[in-house]
């Protein structure tokens, strides 16, 4: 399996619903690192797994809505606790979109599978893979 992996981060605002949260029921901000692995079987007529410039880009923009924003107030995540865990689906979902509209120099239909991973601290890290 070969992979290419690209990295950007956001600083974001949040709070969470249930006792299981403790103190971070509370308006709380984070900045995570997010990291994006595009994997394939094989390495196309170029020699790579997809383009990095293009994946890269693809990172930033689905990372851009969220960047400096208080995810408590989106409406899109309204009722919804953005942990971690459900962010690394959401940017996986979006990547995996790119992929398929063969945004990313290679056509989706090449890649076996997107994981995204987001490292909350310096200890403490999620990811989410799946197919395209």
């Amino acid at each position: 399996m070969f992979a290419v992996e690209v990295r950007d981060h956001v600083m974001i605002a949040h709070s969470f619903k249930g006792e299981l949260f403790g103190p971070a029921q509370a308006l709380h901000g984070a900045t995570f690192v997010i990291d994006a692995a595009f994997l394939a079987d094989s390495l196309d007529a170029n020699g790579v797994v997809i383009d990095i410039g293009r994946a890269h880009d693809a990172l930033k923009e689905v990372l851009q809505p969220l960047n400096y924003k208080n995810l408590d107030e989106v409406p899109e995540f309204a009722g919804i606790n953005t942990t971690t865990e459900f962010l690394t689906k959401h940017i996986h979902d979006h990547l995996a979109n790119a992929a398929r509209a063969d945004k990313l120099g290679r056509p989706g239909s090449e890649l076996k599978a997107i994981r995204v991973t987001i490292s909350e601290s310096h200890v403490a890290r999620a990811w989410y893979e799946a197919g395209i």
